[in-house]
């Protein structure tokens, strides 16, 4: 393994769970999630080489697993395709903080991809600063938005 491929493979494990995570917000099932991960990662590798280092690697990390995961949900809101699904998870957990986890990321998932990427990044526990850093917005605008996400999720039902 040359340097750049193993410089690589340790900023993937790095950074595995975040893209993991931005993944799991754009797909319910595991084997999209998993298509989405690989994407993502093909993205990573195909601009590792050319990353300047003009922002932080973690910023960049969130903004090509985001915008690779937009660009797929928009390609397959296109198509026609159904998912094939057994309606089966023999690893859910069924306590009641996993059903209110899983309840809060099915509400996050109805949200515009912009919006389930800001709300995502807050839960990740990213500053404001960080936050607009990694969508292109100011920080006020985070903060409106939030705020505004926030109450669109106290509105939804878990239908």
């Amino acid at each position: 393994m040359n340097i750049l491929e193993s410089q690589f493979a340790q900023m993937v494990a790095q950074h595995k769970s975040t893209i993991y995570t931005v993944c799991f917000m754009f797909s319910k099932h595991k084997e999209e999630v998993d298509d989405l991960f690989q994407e993502v990662l093909c993205n990573l590798w195909r601009g590792y080489g050319s990353f300047r280092g003009e922002s932080d690697l973690s910023t960049w990390v969130w903004r090509v697993a985001f915008n690779t995961c937009i660009s797929v949900d928009r390609k397959r809101r296109r198509s026609n395709s159904i998912p094939l699904s057994m309606n089966i998870n023999l690893f859910e957990d069924k306590d009641d903080d996993s059903r209110q986890i899983k309840m809060l990321y099915d509400r996050i998932r109805r949200l515009k991809p912009f919006d389930r990427a800001i709300v995502l990044l807050w839960l990740e526990n990213m500053s404001y600063e960080e936050i607009a850093a990694i969508v292109g917005i100011t920080v006020k605008n985070v903060s409106v938005r939030l705020y505004r996400i926030k109450e669109e999720l106290k509105q939804m039902s878990n239908d």
